[in-house]
């Protein structure tokens, strides 16, 4: 191989690394972003909002558990929800992220402290299914699991 090709290659490699690298990373900050206003319209009671963060598919599934049951949740509801069920205020506060993106796919793990309007704290592991829609990253799936915090004293 000449010298030439060697450059031509090494120069088209790189470029595409950086291009596809670019990408995840513009992605990942779209499905942060993402996540977080599902939360805020959550707890504020933003209907419309917070059913744009979705894209209910024939395969969705959202199933929340805590150390007494497990909840197969409609997907329907993250659309229109039963009234009273969302809107009590409070916020949320996401960490930990762990991201795979691959082309119009991706799946979140994160986890979330919520604190609630009168100052409740509830902790939970979160894993999200997401897809791009229309160049538009949207939940299709989720899977919520709450936990107490193991205290540690000296």
């Amino acid at each position: 191989m000449s010298r030439v090709q060697r450059i031509f290659l090494f120069t088209l490699f790189s470029t595409a690394f950086i291009t596809v690298h670019g990408q995840i990373r513009k992605d990942s900050v779209a499905i942060r972003q993402l996540l977080e206003k599902e939360s805020a319209t959550w707890r504020s009671g933003d209907i419309k909002g917070h059913a744009d963060c979705w894209h209910i598919q024939p395969y969705s599934r959202i199933l929340v558990s805590n150390r007494d049951t497990t909840f197969d949740v409609p997907p329907g509801i993250m659309m229109n929800p039963p009234v009273n069920m969302m809107g009590h205020g409070g916020f949320s506060v996401n960490s930990n992220y762990k991201m795979s993106i691959s082309g119009k796919n991706a799946w979140v793990s994160h986890n979330e402290e919520s604190t609630s309007a009168d100052g409740k704290k509830v902790y939970s592991y979160e894993f999200r299914i997401l897809e791009k829609i229309k160049g538009n990253w949207k939940l299709v799936g989720q899977s919520i699991h709450t936990y107490k915090p193991k205290i540690i004293s000296n």
